[in-house]
């Protein structure tokens, strides 16, 4: 049980999927077996598509149940305060602006940097596995960095690290 993987996340992060797993148990579960049963109730299993429709939730979901169990039981949870030093890491959140043709662009983008479980870039919640993290991770405020990104190379100025 050693070899399985660990998941980096804020206490939040935890939070929000042990809310997931609890909904899913509690009322999701019980929705889509009931729907089972009204479909089993319609006759031919062969040719009941509202039947076929219902297996396949339950699959998704006892899946999403066993995927969040683990990823609960292997949660590592970042200490945002732990890492103090200045530098960029797991929990801080970043703001920085693009450098474009050597002048610093009027759009600041601020991102905290998560464990992959809980990223949610429209949320402002980056993975530390994404491009953008890994290029900032261990680095200061003012530093000019230079990430790979699948659209190519970008250059940013870090404005501030909390």
């Amino acid at each position: 049980m050693s070899n399985e993987k660990t998941y980096p996340m804020t206490e939040a992060g935890k939070r929000k999927l042990e809310e997931e797993l609890e909904y899913l148990i509690t009322e999701k579960r019980k929705e889509v077996v009931e729907r089972i049963k009204v479909a089993r109730s319609f006759g031919d299993l062969s040719e009941n598509s509202e039947y076929d429709s219902a297996k396949e939730d339950q699959a998704f979901v006892e899946g999403r149940i066993s995927t969040l169990e683990s990823m609960i039981r292997n949660a590592v949870i970042i200490n945002e305060d732990e890492s103090n030093n200045g530098t960029v890491s797991l929990g801080k959140t970043v703001t920085f602006v693009e450098i474009v043709d050597g002048k610093a662009s009027d759009f600041e983008e601020t991102y905290t940097i998560v464990g992959s479980a809980e990223a949610d870039p429209l949320e402002g919640l980056i993975s530390n596995d994404s491009p953008i993290a890994k290029g900032l991770i261990g680095k200061e405020v003012n530093a000019t960095v230079k990430i790979q990104t699948p659209g190519g190379e970008m250059d940013v100025r870090i404005l501030t690290i909390k």
